[in-house]
């Protein structure tokens, strides 16, 4: 995505949503986010011990 279409998102998202709700929105999506992350980092975190146990295994 380039700039003119990121900026007529963001006109857009203004005329449906108004000003005043957007920030509550940014926040929401970025807590969304954070939490995403956080649970996949989780479950490659498992996946990395799994790989480790299973070689210790073959030992």
């Amino acid at each position: 995505m380039g700039g003119p279409s990121i900026i007529l998102i963001i006109i857009v998202a203004l005329l449906i949503f108004g000003p005043g709700k957007l920030p509550e929105m940014g926040k929401v999506a970025g807590n969304t986010l954070r939490e995403f992350k956080n649970a996949t980092k989780g479950l490659t975190n498992d996946s990395e011990e799994h790989k480790k146990e299973d070689k210790q295994n073959q030992r």
